[in-house]
């Protein structure tokens, strides 16, 4: 099965469209939680992902709620700079939902108090403890680590 990269909230096309070219490059599913900072068919959008577009597994939800309830029952990780355990520390499982929180704010303070233990994060330098990487580069590397943990299944 797939894995899911959920983007709660996304403000920035070009990141969504970078992330949906990974998506379909991974066999991976693609959710978008609105409110989205853009509309998915901004040439922005369609231009990072170039072709690529229409050939994504893509499932657009009204809000977090709606997310929560229609996928209850799997197992979610949790991208966020606020976790204790690095994204390589966890054994990823076939069909699991990979989070990550809008470009500006993260994922809600409630999420992640309530999927704690489910969180991981990038290790970053000190220095500049108050940003985070890119959102497109942080689904890429964790995305990437769950598919090596899983053999990349179905990747040549």
């Amino acid at each position: 099965m797939p894995l899911n990269v959920v983007l709660v909230e996304p403000e920035i096309p070009q990141n969504t469209g970078n992330i949906a070219r990974t998506c379909v490059l991974t066999g991976s599913r693609l959710h978008l939680v609105k409110p989205l900072g853009f509309s998915i068919d901004e040439k922005y959008v369609k231009r990072a992902g170039l072709d690529y577009w229409p050939l994504l597994d893509l499932t657009v939800y009204d809000n977090l709620e709606q997310f929560l309830e229609e996928n209850k029952g799997k197992k979610f990780y949790l991208a966020t700079t606020k976790a204790k355990k690095y994204y390589h520390e966890v054994k990823y499982e076939d069909n699991s939902y990979i989070l990550f929180g809008k470009e500006t704010a993260g994922l809600p303070k409630w999420l992640i108090e309530k999927y704690y233990e489910d969180c991981i994060r990038i290790p970053m330098h000190e220095v500049i403890s108050t940003r985070s990487l890119n959102l497109s580069n942080s689904v890429a590397i964790v995305l990437y680590e769950a598919l090596r943990q899983l053999g990349f299944p179905n990747m040549k």
